[in-house]
């Protein structure tokens, strides 16, 4: 889906009309955010957002998943696997699977590390553990009560915020903020803006651990991109975010079309967009979330082939207190558990 417009405004006659829906879905929302969840047996950091669409928890999880393993860590992904057809259990599989199986997100995550898919993420803690999992890395899932979880580390963009704070329909909020914030561990800001300055604030008059990062090009995907003009096409949560990504990297992007987050691309769209690139002289470029969706049982399709991906990796401005942070939350995550 496409977010409304509506969503990002401080006031619309819209937003205002579909509140008493919102009251209703926000309470039912946090009523669920109460409830206990099943404990996995180890510790369950999950990265999730207080709101619908892309603040940058794939790049989260992955920079997160690294640094696990810098400490000896075996860290497993457990995801709903949106948008993919099967329920899961399964442990994703780039060999046999593809993002319409499984979802995009844990397609891509799965050339880097363990990812299980399960649309019950409860049912899948089995399994996240049968592949040595030390630790279990929750993509999304904040607002899901089905899983204990030992830690909540939220991810929200610096320049969109929580757009206009209201709950959905009628803002982009998955349950009331309050709520939110009371099981939030620590908040990691992603990019330049003003626009979570006043959550950032609150969570560290509470004494929460609020981390600045930035998504930083991958140098073999600016190599690939020197010196070309740039025909970019993202269906992302945040496609505008990419754009300006690849603008503020340095690629001359002369066009750029949006589409819906987890667009399902037909061959025909491809390869009109590659008949649109050359026929223009641009370089047709997009993210790896995008290109995961693209990627058949036998690889990448021929007409696919002329896409350049450009890949981000998630830098944190501090890295020695993302370090502490982690650390810290699964030793209190073990204590716990060697204290029951």
């Amino acid at each position: 889906m496409r977010e409304p417009a509506f969503w990002h405004r401080p006031s619309s006659w819209t937003s205002q009309l579909l509140q008493p829906l919102a009251a209703l879905y926000g309470a039912v929302a946090a009523r669920r955010m109460r409830q206990s969840g099943v404990d996995a047996g180890i510790p369950v950091i999950c990265v999730g957002n207080y709101h619908v669409g892309g603040a940058g928890k794939t790049p989260t999880v992955l920079a997160l998943a690294k640094l696990l393993r810098e400490i000896d860590e075996r860290p497993v992904v457990l995801s709903r696997g949106y948008g993919g057809r099967l329920a899961g259990p399964v442990k994703v599989d780039r060999d046999s699977h593809t993002a319409a199986d499984v979802g995009d997100e844990p397609l891509m995550m799965a050339a880097c590390l363990p990812v299980v898919v399960s649309r019950d993420r409860a049912a899948g803690l089995a399994l996240a553990r049968a592949q040595d999992a030390s630790v279990i890395l929750m993509d999304d899932g904040f607002q899901n009560p089905s899983v204990a979880k030992d830690a909540c580390l939220i991810v929200i963009d610096g320049t969109r915020g929580v757009g206009s704070g209201r709950v959905i329909p009628a803002g982009p909020l998955r349950a009331p903020l309050v709520p939110q914030l009371e099981r939030t561990d620590a908040l990691i800001v992603v990019g330049e803006g003003s626009a979570a300055q006043r959550i950032a604030a609150d969570l560290a008059s509470r004494g929460k651990p609020v981390l600045s990062a930035h998504l930083k090009p991958d140098q073999a995907s600016l190599a690939a991109l020197s010196g070309t003009r740039a025909l970019a096409f993202a269906g992302i949560g945040d496609p505008a975010r990419f754009f300006n990504t690849l603008r503020s990297s340095g690629v001359d992007v002369v066009r750029s079309k949006a589409f819906a987050d987890h667009h399902a691309f037909t061959k025909e769209e491809i390869e009109a967009l590659v008949a649109e690139a050359r026929g223009d002289g641009l370089t047709l470029v997009t993210t790896e979330k995008d290109l995961a969706r693209l990627r058949g049982p036998d690889g990448m399709p021929a007409w696919a082939q002329a896409i350049v991906p450009f890949a981000v990796t998630l830098q944190f401005d501090d890295g020695d207190a993302l370090r502490r942070l982690v650390a810290d939350q699964l030793f209190r995550a073990r204590d716990r558990r060697l204290r029951k």
